[in-house]
């Protein structure tokens, strides 16, 4: 095959997402034919030994798509150097060794709910890339009780960092004390958008959780608990389910 950009063959092999790939090449923990390497460079996989960390490059795995339900505390990532618990740590051994799962987009450390994990590149771009307009809805418990000019603004799309924001489907659920839950739908994926958008309309967020990826439900799945999607349509197999 024609020589392809290393962050690209990473991906394709499902060992890590190409961003990942990139920071690999930039600390200099990958090879080809014993040489470093850096990000821009191209290698032939069917000519070439692409080495990471000193371990071959090896073919793609088949195909695994993973929805989590993330608990809050947990972080988005394969690894974290401070040691904090990832998603990886709610899979079970044979998973998280070996099969280049990754998370698919992510949600941050505070918040819980649904997340993918893959080891296919391709579905991640796919999944991931503001053009293929895949929404995500949220159940959001905010502090206080807002009023509906407020709720109008916040459905309008607050400007973040002075860039105008894309409009918001809401609606209110339920009010409880000095607190209302909230359901919301994003069709962009700016970063903490959720709680930075409650914080400047004076309702900081108390508890986030993401229900749904596309078209994609969490459903009744346990926190902290997993289960196997079709590669082919997302959709959950029967019987497929981690453990409960």
């Amino acid at each position: 095959m024609a020589a392809e950009r290393l962050q690209k063959l990473m991906a394709a092999a499902g060992f890590c997402s190409r961003r990942r790939g990139e920071e690999l090449l930039r600390q200099g923990r990958v090879r080809v034919n014993g040489r470093p390497v850096t990000v821009g460079d191209r290698a032939d996989p069917d000519l070439d030994r692409i080495e990471i960390d000193g371990q071959r490059l090896q073919p793609r795995a088949d195909r695994l798509i993973l929805l989590v339900n993330k608990p809050a505390g947990v972080l988005s990532t394969c690894h974290d150097p401070r040691g904090r618990p990832t998603v990886l740590d709610l899979l079970p051994p044979e998973l998280r060794r070996g099969r280049g799962l990754h998370p698919v987009g992510r949600l941050d450390v505070d918040s819980r709910g649904a997340l993918l994990l893959s080891n296919d590149g391709a579905l991640t771009l796919r999944l991931t890339h503001p053009r293929y307009g895949h929404s995500k809805i949220y159940r959001v418990w905010i502090r206080g009780r807002p009023e509906a000019a407020t709720l109008t603004r916040w459905r309008a799309g607050v400007p973040l960092d002075g860039q105008a924001s894309q409009s918001v489907p809401l609606r209110l659920l339920d009010h409880e004390g000095d607190a209302t839950l909230l359901e919301l739908e994003l069709r962009e994926g700016r970063n903490r958008q959720i709680r930075r958008t409650a914080a400047l309309l004076g309702h900081p967020v108390l508890d986030l959780q993401r229900i749904a990826i596309g078209a994609l439900p969490l459903g009744d799945l346990p926190e902290g608990r997993w289960r196997q999607l079709r590669s082919d349509d997302l959709l959950p197999h029967d019987g497929g389910a981690g453990p409960t």
